[in-house]
């Protein structure tokens, strides 16, 4: 076999259409053998000689794609030095364009004997392991453009691969659960028919499923257990796993953004799958684990703000290097449109604090690739002083973790709620303005993967983890939810219809905020996972959307209030609220008026008021003051937003100096929810009976 000397650079393993070159950054190794696998079982070893900056390469002429290859590193084994360098560990390339296979877990897997944790542990992991891939990076993306959707007509959808395409009826059985299938044009149709304009995925970086849920008999289904930062996860292939991933991860791309979709990747780039002293030796842990994680100040032992084991260490130039790498890599090459950052505060902890100057928020901003696609933080984490939400420089926009909390609060009536409601509902100005961003700074969501379904918080009160095997302590015990007078399943036909109209009310309030608003995946249907707040192993049909066979009417319903959204800009203005009339509009009235149930201005008595749960809301679509894209006036229809979330009927008189004629359009009391060009007409003065927990929204044209 020839080996000639090859380049440092690019990281990983590059094939050039003759042949492959192979470099790997380690300052703890001694010296590096480069194995090349065959299926036999065999192994043939390559010293890496060349050494530039503590990168060892080589280049080896006629090495091609489906190649599978991993590396042995020698070096110290001294964990209290932090040094666990363990050539009896084949790891896997930091770099990997694509990974094979699953871990057999076993002893052979990790650097130490379970009887003997301090004793060093060299038994082969070769036949136990994932193992690293040779790609082509030739795809024809033909036409392929990214739809640069700007945020202010964002509609994210979360999703899991498989979760959303495993039981959906049109989808063969061999694409369901795979990249392929989020291609289907089934899935497509109902991505742009509910009015999607963004597919969050949930983990598609390569995880490992971990040790203790395998013995359970569980697996990582959520994903977020990161060992690949470059490769698509290979679970979700349905093509092959020598790099077949690569190109059908690609061909889904290509087919979301012919539909006008952006694929933003759910990333957890603040820890690894390999744990804490007492994980496994995969990669990083091997190859360089001073260089790669925070170690305290007994090297054996790592620090861990995500609640994982470890923490990478964001201070490092090869971390920063390896992150700034694989977000590039991922907008480049593989053409998505964002990111959406598990656990982000992590990341700014250059230190121990949490500092919105770290290192890592300047190569942010001076990148000029990352710099220009959607910057997702959620913006908190474990550690101490790790909440973080309004904190994120201006790039950035957050999941509101506060919007999700006031809203549950109110509509479960919750006492003084009403004021931090009026903020959140107009983009949360509290927690961005003062650095210069605009309501779009706020993901607004009421539900996430983490959590309740849509269904379930009105359905549980209490969480019922039961089948996580942790006896129910695991998941969050404060989840803000209320069961509408039933625990689960009921047939009680008065909980049930208030469940459904809470549904509606949920979501008709995302959708008439001022913000980006977030779908969880099915919630369109009223998904449960049966009270399991933390299904993260649940890889069944606890976790995976029941698609009807005919729609519903919830499904109606959700289109048309995303559809209403998109259709009015006064549902998502680019500017807060300046609170009066709005200079060069000449539109005497305010951009926003606030009124009590009874008709009259709201005053800070009202605002202050323990028992307050009803509220008008008076949006002027004459007085918007962000101008068009060719700097012309955006003019649009004008609203009254009826929000009831007491437990009594409330008699709401529409305003009297705020326009003459209004018809309603939206009504969450009836089944319907929206019946657009049949809701009845009303004058200014008219009074409206709203029922307990209800919204109903009025239409004045512009």
């Amino acid at each position: 076999m020839q080996v000639w000397p090859g380049e440092a650079y690019p990281l990983g393993a590059t094939y050039d259409g003759a042949g492959t070159n192979f470099a790997v950054f380690s300052e703890a190794a001694d010296r590096i053998e480069l194995c090349l696998l065959h299926d036999d079982g065999s192994e043939t070893a390559v010293e890496l000689r060349e050494t530039d900056a503590f990168v060892r390469h080589a280049y080896l002429p006629g090495i091609m794609p489906g190649q599978r290859y991993g590396f042995r590193v020698h070096g110290p084994y001294a964990p209290e030095r932090g040094l666990r360098s363990n050539s009896a560990k084949l790891l896997l390339d930091p770099y990997a364009r694509a990974i094979s296979g699953s871990i057999k877990w076993g002893e052979e897997v990790y650097g130490y004997h379970f009887e003997s944790p301090e004793k060093r542990n060299d038994l082969d992991s070769a036949p136990h392991t994932m193992t690293s891939v040779v790609v082509n990076p030739y795809f024809d993306w033909g036409d392929d453009r990214a739809p640069r959707t700007e945020y202010h007509h964002t509609v994210i959808y979360e999703a899991h691969v498989k979760g959303l395409t495993m039981r959906h009826p049109a989808l063969p059985d061999e694409l369901r659960g795979t990249y392929a299938a989020l291609a289907h044009p089934a899935i497509i149709e109902h991505l742009t028919k509910l009015g999607v304009t963004a597919l969050e995925l949930m983990p598609v970086h390569q995880f490992v499923n971990d040790h203790r849920l395998v013995d359970m008999g569980l697996n990582n289904y959520w994903g977020y257990n990161t060992i690949g930062f470059f490769a698509p996860h290979n679970a979700y292939a349905s093509w092959g796993d020598r790099g077949q991933q690569v190109l059908e991860f690609k061909s889904a791309v290509k087919a979301l953004h012919e539909a006008g979709i952006e694929v933003i990747l759910d990333v957890v780039y603040n820890h690894t799958a390999e744990g804490n002293h007492l994980g496994p030796t995969l990669s990083f842990k091997g190859i360089d684990n001073p260089s790669y994680y925070r170690l305290t100040d007994d090297p054996r032992y790592y620090m861990d703000t995500t609640g994982t084991g470890n923490s990478l260490l964001m201070r490092s130039p090869h971390v920063l290097q390896l992150i700034m790498d694989s977000l590039r890599y991922w907008v480049t090459e593989m053409h998505v449109d964002g990111f959406r950052f598990d656990l982000a505060a992590t990341l700014a902890r250059q230190f121990h604090e949490v500092d919105r100057l770290s290192s890592f928020f300047d190569l942010v901003q001076q990148d000029p690739v990352v710099s220009q696609v959607k910057l997702i933080a959620e913006p908190w984490d474990v550690g101490e002083g790790g909440y973080q939400v309004g904190n994120f420089p201006p790039l950035w926009t957050e999941w509101n973790g506060k919007y999700r909390d006031t809203v549950r609060d109110l509509w479960r009536g919750e006492p003084r709620t009403l004021a931090e409601f009026a903020g959140r509902l107009t983009g949360s100005s509290d927690l961005y303005q003062d650095d210069g961003r605009r309501p779009l700074a706020s993901i607004n969501f009421v539900t996430c993967h983490d959590g309740f379904t849509l269904n379930d918080l009105v359905s549980y009160n209490e969480k019922h983890n039961e089948a996580n095997g942790e006896d129910n302590r695991d998941g969050e015990s404060h989840n803000r939810s209320w069961n509408c007078g039933a625990e689960g399943e009921t047939d009680d036909e008065d909980v049930l219809a208030l469940r459904a109209r809470q549904r509606r009310n949920f979501i008709a309030t995302l959708m008439l905020s001022q913000g980006v608003p977030m779908l969880a995946h099915g919630d369109e249907f009223a998904r449960s996972q049966g009270g399991n707040n933390n299904a993260y192993c649940q890889d069944n049909e606890i976790s995976y959307v029941p698609w009807p066979k005919d729609g519903s009417e919830l499904l109606d319903f959700t289109r048309a209030m995303v559809w209403l959204r998109r259709d009015h800009p006064v549902f998502r203005r680019r500017r807060f609220f300046h609170g009066r009339p709005v200079e060069g509009t000449h539109d005497e009235l305010s951009d926003i008026a606030w009124f009590t149930p009874s008709g009259e201005e709201m005053t800070q008595e009202d605002w202050d008021s323990s028992h307050a749960r009803a509220l008008t809301v008076f949006l002027n679509g004459h007085a918007i003051s962000e101008p068009g894209p060719r700097g012309e006036r955006i003019t649009d229809d004008s609203f009254l937003l009826m929000f009831n979330a007491s437990p009594e009927t409330i008699e709401f008189v529409v305003p009297v100096d705020h326009g003459r004629q209004w018809q309603v359009i939206v009504d969450t009391a009836s089944d319907e929810g929206v019946a657009p060009g049949t809701g009845a007409k009303v004058q200014a003065g008219d009074r409206l009976a709203l029922v307990d927990r209800s919204i109903m929204v009025l239409q004045r044209p512009a």
